[in-house]
Protein backbone atom coordinates (compact mmCIF):
# COMPACT_ATOMS: atom_id res chain seq x y z
CA UNK A 1 0.00 0.00 0.00
CA UNK A 2 1.59 3.24 -1.11
CA UNK A 3 -1.16 5.75 -0.53
CA UNK A 4 -3.99 6.63 1.73
CA UNK A 5 -7.07 4.43 1.24
CA UNK A 6 -10.42 5.85 2.36
CA UNK A 7 -13.65 3.97 3.07
CA UNK A 8 -17.10 5.07 4.18
CA UNK A 9 -19.68 2.59 5.50
CA UNK A 10 -23.13 4.10 5.89
CA UNK A 11 -26.65 3.08 6.75
CA UNK A 12 -29.24 3.63 9.42
CA UNK A 13 -28.83 3.02 13.13
CA UNK A 14 -29.09 -0.68 13.93
CA UNK A 15 -27.62 -1.90 10.62
CA UNK A 16 -24.11 -2.18 12.05
CA UNK A 17 -22.17 0.28 9.87
CA UNK A 18 -20.23 1.55 12.88
CA UNK A 19 -19.39 -1.94 14.14
CA UNK A 20 -18.29 -2.88 10.61
CA UNK A 21 -15.95 0.12 10.56
CA UNK A 22 -14.45 -0.85 13.91
CA UNK A 23 -13.91 -4.41 12.68
CA UNK A 24 -12.27 -3.24 9.46
CA UNK A 25 -9.99 -0.84 11.33
CA UNK A 26 -8.98 -3.59 13.75
CA UNK A 27 -8.15 -5.93 10.84
CA UNK A 28 -5.89 -3.27 9.29
CA UNK A 29 -4.15 -2.65 12.63
CA UNK A 30 -3.52 -6.38 12.97
CA UNK A 31 -1.58 -6.09 9.70
CA UNK A 32 0.58 -3.24 10.97
CA UNK A 33 -1.15 -0.54 8.92
CA UNK A 34 -1.80 2.96 10.18
CA UNK A 35 -5.54 3.46 10.68
CA UNK A 36 -8.00 6.13 11.73
CA UNK A 37 -11.65 5.21 12.27
CA UNK A 38 -14.34 7.79 13.01
CA UNK A 39 -18.07 7.46 13.37
CA UNK A 40 -21.17 9.57 13.27
CA UNK A 41 -24.78 8.77 14.02
CA UNK A 42 -28.05 10.58 14.45
CA UNK A 43 -29.74 11.13 17.81
CA UNK A 44 -31.96 8.07 17.34
CA UNK A 45 -30.57 4.77 18.59
CA UNK A 46 -32.17 2.94 15.65
CA UNK A 47 -33.39 4.32 12.38
CA UNK A 48 -31.27 7.49 12.28
CA UNK A 49 -28.40 7.98 9.85
CA UNK A 50 -25.07 6.44 10.82
CA UNK A 51 -21.68 6.17 9.19
CA UNK A 52 -18.22 4.91 9.89
CA UNK A 53 -15.18 6.27 8.09
CA UNK A 54 -11.87 4.46 7.89
CA UNK A 55 -8.56 5.78 6.58
CA UNK A 56 -5.86 3.15 6.05
CA UNK A 57 -2.27 3.87 5.10
CA UNK A 58 1.19 2.38 5.29
CA UNK A 59 2.42 5.84 6.31
CA UNK A 60 1.46 8.38 8.92
CA UNK A 61 -2.04 9.82 8.53
CA UNK A 62 -1.95 13.60 8.87
CA UNK A 63 -5.68 14.23 8.32
CA UNK A 64 -8.15 11.82 9.95
CA UNK A 65 -11.26 12.58 7.87
CA UNK A 66 -12.37 10.85 4.70
CA UNK A 67 -12.12 13.38 1.87
CA UNK A 68 -13.12 11.34 -1.17
CA UNK A 69 -13.75 7.66 -0.41
CA UNK A 70 -12.15 5.01 -2.56
CA UNK A 71 -14.92 2.69 -1.37
CA UNK A 72 -18.41 3.47 -0.13
CA UNK A 73 -20.84 0.91 1.27
CA UNK A 74 -24.44 2.10 1.43
CA UNK A 75 -26.86 -0.04 3.39
CA UNK A 76 -29.88 2.29 3.14
CA UNK A 77 -31.43 4.57 0.54
CA UNK A 78 -30.77 7.62 2.73
CA UNK A 79 -27.09 6.68 2.97
CA UNK A 80 -26.83 6.22 -0.79
CA UNK A 81 -28.57 9.52 -1.48
CA UNK A 82 -26.25 11.32 0.94
CA UNK A 83 -22.90 9.62 0.26
CA UNK A 84 -23.04 7.68 -3.00
CA UNK A 85 -21.98 10.61 -5.17
CA UNK A 86 -19.01 11.36 -2.93
CA UNK A 87 -17.13 8.21 -3.95
CA UNK A 88 -14.03 9.21 -5.94
CA UNK A 89 -14.17 8.76 -9.72
CA UNK A 90 -13.19 5.19 -10.47
CA UNK A 91 -13.91 4.21 -6.87
CA UNK A 92 -16.15 1.41 -5.66
CA UNK A 93 -19.75 2.01 -4.58
CA UNK A 94 -21.39 -1.09 -3.09
CA UNK A 95 -25.09 -0.92 -2.25
CA UNK A 96 -27.37 -3.28 -0.37
CA UNK A 97 -29.88 -3.88 -3.13
CA UNK A 98 -32.41 -5.03 -0.55
CA UNK A 99 -32.64 -1.46 0.83
CA UNK A 100 -31.35 0.76 -1.98
CA UNK A 101 -33.39 1.07 -5.17
CA UNK A 102 -31.56 3.97 -6.83
CA UNK A 103 -27.88 4.85 -6.84
CA UNK A 104 -25.92 7.93 -7.86
CA UNK A 105 -24.23 5.95 -10.62
CA UNK A 106 -24.94 2.94 -12.79
CA UNK A 107 -21.45 1.73 -11.83
CA UNK A 108 -22.66 0.75 -8.37
CA UNK A 109 -22.15 -2.87 -7.39
CA UNK A 110 -25.55 -4.12 -6.25
CA UNK A 111 -25.48 -6.92 -3.70
CA UNK A 112 -28.47 -8.21 -1.69
CA UNK A 113 -26.54 -8.03 1.59
CA UNK A 114 -29.56 -8.41 3.85
CA UNK A 115 -30.96 -11.38 1.89
CA UNK A 116 -27.55 -13.08 1.90
CA UNK A 117 -27.28 -12.55 5.66
CA UNK A 118 -30.72 -14.07 6.24
CA UNK A 119 -29.92 -16.97 3.93
CA UNK A 120 -26.62 -17.97 5.57
CA UNK A 121 -27.27 -16.97 9.19
CA UNK A 122 -31.02 -16.64 9.57
CA UNK A 123 -30.51 -13.06 10.75
CA UNK A 124 -30.65 -9.82 8.74
CA UNK A 125 -28.45 -8.09 11.33
CA UNK A 126 -25.38 -9.84 9.88
CA UNK A 127 -25.68 -7.87 6.60
CA UNK A 128 -22.91 -5.54 7.78
CA UNK A 129 -20.47 -8.45 8.04
CA UNK A 130 -21.55 -9.78 4.63
CA UNK A 131 -20.75 -6.27 3.36
CA UNK A 132 -17.29 -6.41 4.93
CA UNK A 133 -16.62 -9.69 3.14
CA UNK A 134 -17.69 -8.16 -0.17
CA UNK A 135 -15.53 -5.05 0.34
CA UNK A 136 -12.45 -6.95 1.48
CA UNK A 137 -12.91 -9.55 -1.25
CA UNK A 138 -13.16 -6.89 -3.97
CA UNK A 139 -10.38 -4.60 -2.72
CA UNK A 140 -7.93 -6.85 -0.87
CA UNK A 141 -7.41 -3.97 1.59
CA UNK A 142 -7.03 -6.46 4.46
CA UNK A 143 -6.46 -10.19 4.52
CA UNK A 144 -9.28 -12.59 5.19
CA UNK A 145 -7.40 -13.97 8.20
CA UNK A 146 -7.07 -10.53 9.82
CA UNK A 147 -10.71 -9.76 9.13
CA UNK A 148 -11.85 -13.08 10.62
CA UNK A 149 -9.81 -12.38 13.77
CA UNK A 150 -11.28 -8.88 14.04
CA UNK A 151 -14.83 -10.19 13.57
CA UNK A 152 -14.34 -12.73 16.36
CA UNK A 153 -12.91 -10.00 18.62
CA UNK A 154 -15.79 -7.54 18.18
CA UNK A 155 -19.08 -9.33 17.58
CA UNK A 156 -21.35 -10.12 20.52
CA UNK A 157 -20.49 -13.22 22.53
CA UNK A 158 -21.96 -16.38 21.06
CA UNK A 159 -22.31 -14.95 17.53
CA UNK A 160 -18.79 -15.62 16.24
CA UNK A 161 -19.69 -18.62 14.07
CA UNK A 162 -22.77 -16.88 12.68
CA UNK A 163 -20.73 -13.80 11.76
CA UNK A 164 -17.92 -15.84 10.22
CA UNK A 165 -20.53 -17.50 7.97
CA UNK A 166 -21.75 -14.03 7.00
CA UNK A 167 -18.18 -12.95 6.22
CA UNK A 168 -17.62 -16.07 4.10
CA UNK A 169 -20.81 -15.32 2.15
CA UNK A 170 -19.50 -11.83 1.43
CA UNK A 171 -16.18 -13.18 0.17
CA UNK A 172 -18.03 -15.67 -2.03
CA UNK A 173 -20.17 -12.88 -3.47
CA UNK A 174 -17.02 -10.85 -4.21
CA UNK A 175 -15.53 -13.86 -5.99
CA UNK A 176 -18.67 -14.13 -8.15
CA UNK A 177 -18.60 -10.39 -8.92
CA UNK A 178 -14.97 -10.57 -10.01
CA UNK A 179 -15.90 -13.48 -12.27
Amino acid sequence: MTRRFEMRLAGTGGQGAILAGIILADAAIREGKTVVQTQSYGPEARGGASRSEIVISADEIDYPKVLEPDVTLCMSQEACDRYGRQTRPGGLLVIDSDHVSRAATTQAVRVPLTSLAREVTGRAIAANVVGLGVLAGLTGIVSRESLEQAVEAHVPAGTGDLNLRALAAGYEEARLIKG
